[in-house]
């Protein structure tokens, strides 16, 4: 018998509802995706408490739960594209290249830079740590405490309790504006749902053919015979990061529900989806896919779903007529990516110089005083949304509304000294570097 000591028990029972554990912030953000972590380091690196919010398990939100696999939005149009988000990406970028996790490529007239999902997230969590950041994973919003346009509180549930959240300025990182939605700000819906993406990984393929193959003659081919694998979608593409023995697919579209049950379906759908492009690789290209097999699922990817109503709503027009707005708070050049079909996406291109601009009025919801949307639940059409709701504008968006809210302290983001906040956004307007 061995006498290694039985570590002690105790009995427990839950008795009377407990009260909620009291956390007080000066900044909460809503929402562990690219922006809302953008919008926490900024917020941070200003001085301020923060507290970082989100419902899932891991820091990141879809940028590494998806298995996206791609940065976009980070880079101008041309034959020589130079950077035009700045803050947190210097230091992101530089780790990634350090740690062989980056690869910039060319597309869409840009660079589209790849990176390996398992080495952001721990830089992720790394870099909120170290600025003292408090985060709440698990944590769901159940509810909103506000007095005319100002939030007090929140309060939310999670696996250990209940926790009511105090702050005296809040963002809306969440993607679908559940923050807005549940203070009981307008908000908008589509009225036919945007595709959502279900992206994969696959190893076991032969990298070298599958470089050889052009992706438009791979589009077509899904065009002529998807259907007789059962694909939804007839468009999309693979990539391989190079020398990783693995390639990212982009390939499925899948409705997005905002219910629990339907998330639940709709991830599932993604899945099989998935399974069903890995036959049509393997059946259409076998000298690079015969033996291709999924190495992992991601999360179900989500672009648009529902969304603030802002003092202004960024229309089509001023994305393709590159309109500057007198607030505006960042640039970008991504093309219109309108996923609003099951067949395949909507692609407008835009040239060599284009820049459009996203103004601070799209991110405040009609009536808040102290909270300001980032990410893709800004205010505006779904075709001008679709070319700012990638990873770069919303890294810009995250920075932005953590300035503006230092600014307004507790005044009004409503009434805030523009110039003194574009001051402080300079490089996100005007910085040219070359990568």
């Amino acid at each position: 018998m061995s006498d290694y000591p039985i570590p002690a028990t105790r009995i427990v029972q839950h008795g009377a509802a407990a009260a909620p554990r009291v956390i007080e912030a000066d900044i909460v953000v809503v929402g562990a995706g690219i922006s809302g972590i953008s919008a926490a380091l900024e917020a941070a690196g200003l001085g301020h408490r923060v507290v970082l919010v989100d419902a899932g398990q891991q820091l990141g939100g879809q940028s590494t739960g998806t298995l996206l696999g791609t940065f976009c939005g980070f880079y101008s149009n041309g034959p020589d594209p130079y950077r035009v988000v700045y803050g947190m990406v210097d230091a992101m970028f530089a780790h990634l290249k350090r740690e062989g996790a980056f690869h910039l490529r060319r597309g869409r007239n840009s660079f589209i830079p790849l990176y390996q999902e398992q080495v952001l997230v721990r830089w992720i969590e790394q870099a909120v740590h170290a600025a003292g950041i408090e985060a709440l994973l698990g944590a769901t919003l159940l509810d909103v405490r506000r007095d005319g346009g100002r939030i007090a509180s929140l309060s939310l549930a999670t696996r250990f309790g209940p926790i009511e959240l105090r702050g005296q300025g809040f963002v809306d990182a969440s993607g679908d504006a559940a923050l807005s939605y549940l203070a009981g700000f307008d908000c908008r819906e589509p009225v036919s749902p945007i595709m959502g993406t279900l992206m994969f990984t696959i190893e076991g393929f032969d990298e070298a053919a599958a470089l050889q193959l052009d992706r438009w003659a791979v589009q077509k081919r899904l065009g002529e015979v998807g259907g007789q694998y059962g694909l939804v979608r007839r468009d999309g593409f693979v990539f391989a990061f190079p020398g990783k023995g693995q390639a990212t697919v982009n390939m499925t579209h899948v409705e997005t529900p905002l219910d629990a049950g339907g998330y639940a379906r709709a991830q599932a759908e993604g899945r099989a989806q998935a399974d069903r492009v890995v036959s049509f690789l393997r059946g259409e290209y076998p000298a690079a896919f015969a033996n291709a097999r999924v190495r992992q699922y991601g999360f179900l990817g989500i672009r648009q779903t529902r969304w603030i109503v802002g003092g202004h709503s960024l229309h089509i027009d001023e994305v393709r007529q590159g309109l500057k707005p007198a607030d505006a708070i960042l640039r970008c050049s991504w093309p219109v990516e309108l996923h609003d079909r099951p067949e395949d996406v909507h692609w407008e291109e835009f040239g060599d110089d284009h820049l459009h601009y996203v103004p601070l009025r799209a991110m405040v919801p009609r009536g808040a005083e102290n909270l300001v949307a980032a990410g893709r639940c800004i205010d505006g059409d779904p075709a001008a949304l679709s070319s700012v709701r990638v990873m770069g504008p919303c890294v810009a968006m995250g920075a932005a509304a953590a300035q503006a809210l230092d600014i307004a302290g507790a005044g009004s983001v409503q009434q805030i000294d523009m110039a003194a906040l574009q001051a402080r956004l300079k490089d996100n307007l005007e910085r040219r570097d070359r990568d």
